[in-house]
């Protein structure tokens, strides 16, 4: 009777140390994260035709037939270099295991896409007025988006509880705005008779998209339910143009939208064009008094769909608060 009176009471003594060392250890179920992100591009492809111009980065010299190509070289790329700032929300099942779900702004740096020095782009035989162009277009990503991720918690020492987690990125809201500035020189000889400057904005809409991250983090304690953490996170996803729309036209710090057509200031894209695409290389059938010109203009253009990525290695620096 004794000895079972002895095994009841260990049980009962072992069975509270168990629990008292099951509540010290037991983790927060939910915390929440604040955090700034800097990230490098990891991978550089060639950028899309912007407004008819290939990805590269030309210069020109000589006049009128002597007007030569002296350099080319190609613009490669990628968006995934910029600034992206969130808030987070985490869950603990156990000590080892918790989801994440990230709400994230994303920046990326501009990026020069396309780029003309001098080329000669009209000549009048009758008043013998030739207009030299120079441009240069640069992109710009910005955009919304979610990241639901599962956590793996490898253990606290010290303060330091290092994790990792994988998981997706789901983009909710962004554009590609592409700002392009002109300069149009006209010369008679070698006199300076004219100059324009013209700018313009084209924002491009996406088609959805979805993409992969992966981040080796850790947190230290800096009291009761405040930690800092630090996480370096690799990503990798590309999304392609759904449809874009001239924003912004000015001609000499002049409004001029309003002088654009319907062909000019919309585009749909598409995986393949044929005869019946509203586009130069296509259309039969021309409205305009420009016989260069076989689209109609009061129809949206149609353009092939294009792809740019956003892959990046990045690090993150921020504040967790553990309920």
């Amino acid at each position: 009777m004794k000895k079972s009176l002895f095994l009841l009471g260990l049980l009962v003594c072992s069975m509270a140390t168990m629990a008292q060392t099951e509540t010290a250890d037991k983790p927060e179920s939910w915390y929440f994260k604040l955090g700034g992100s800097y990230f490098n591009q990891t991978a550089s492809t060639e950028f899309p035709e912007v407004g008819g111009q290939a990805p590269n980065r030309d210069v020109y010299a000589g006049t009128l037939t002597a007007n030569k190509l002296i350099s080319r070289e190609s613009i490669t790329g990628s968006f995934g270099q910029g600034f992206r700032s969130g808030i987070t929300a985490g869950y603990r099942f156990s000590t080892r295991l918790g989801v994440e779900v990230g709400a994230n702004y994303y920046i990326s740096n501009s990026k020069t896409m396309a780029q003309t020095t001098d080329r000669l782009y009209a000549y009048n035989p009758t008043t013998t007025v030739a207009t030299y162009i120079s441009f240069e277009a640069d992109g710009q990503i910005k955009a919304f988006d979610l990241a639901p991720a599962i956590v793996m918690f490898l253990g606290e020492a010290h303060g330091f509880e290092p994790y990792t987690k994988v998981g997706v990125i789901v983009p909710i809201h962004g554009t590609l705005d592409i700002k392009t500035d002109r300069e149009l020189v006209s010369y008679v000889g070698n006199n300076v008779v004219s100059t324009s400057n013209i700018y313009s904005k084209d924002v491009v809409k996406p088609n959805p998209t979805i993409g992969f991250m992966a981040s080796l983090g850790t947190s230290y304690k800096l009291g009761k339910h405040i930690s800092a953490f630090a996480e370096l996170e690799y990503r990798n996803f590309t999304v392609h143009g759904k449809s874009k729309e001239t924003t912004e036209y000015t001609v000499n710090g002049q409004d001029a939208l309003a002088t654009r057509n319907t062909s000019q200031r919309y585009t749909t894209y598409h995986k393949s064009l044929d005869s019946n695409s509203n586009n130069i290389l296509f259309n039969p059938d021309t409205t305009t008094a420009d016989t260069a010109d076989t689209t109609r203009p009061n129809d949206k253009m149609d353009e092939l769909s294009s792809y740019v990525g956003i892959s990046g290695l990045g690090l993150t620096l921020g504040l967790k608060y553990s309920l």
